[in-house]
């Protein structure tokens, strides 16, 4: 069972996207890209997740100019690690690239989309 903190903290994030959260959720929502389901401020092993998709296993980061600090890029490379461990494919893009070029953002998400699908369906 989900920690209900932990939830209750995914409500507020969804309440207040970053600028990049809401640019790509726009794109995301709906099935809009490949038809793949996402969701948003997903809680994950005990960790909360910018985008996830059950079906191919995919988690989706998005970071701004915090994720620079020492102790928060630590943390993040932790988090990512672990949810590796657990089978988890990752791809992380700064805020930056979603405001600048969400069109490139969405080709590198089809992209390994795709690359996951047929790994999984040849398994």
């Amino acid at each position: 069972m989900t920690d209900p903190l932990l939830i209750e903290r995914c409500r507020e994030f969804r309440k207040h996207p970053t600028e990049a959260e809401a640019l790509l959720w726009k794109q995301l929502r709906n099935r809009q890209l490949a038809g793949l389901k996402f969701r948003r401020q997903h809680p994950l092993e005990g960790f909360i997740v910018d985008f996830y998709c059950f079906e191919l296993r995919l988690a989706i980061e998005l970071d701004g100019s915090v994720h620079q600090i020492p102790e928060q890029a630590e943390q993040d490379e932790y988090r990512m690690q672990s949810l590796q461990d657990e089978g988890i494919t990752f791809l992380r893009f700064w805020n930056s690239e979603i405001v600048n070029n969400i069109e490139k953002v969405l080709s590198r998400i089809h992209s390994k989309a795709q690359v996951l699908k047929s790994t999984t369906n040849n398994v």
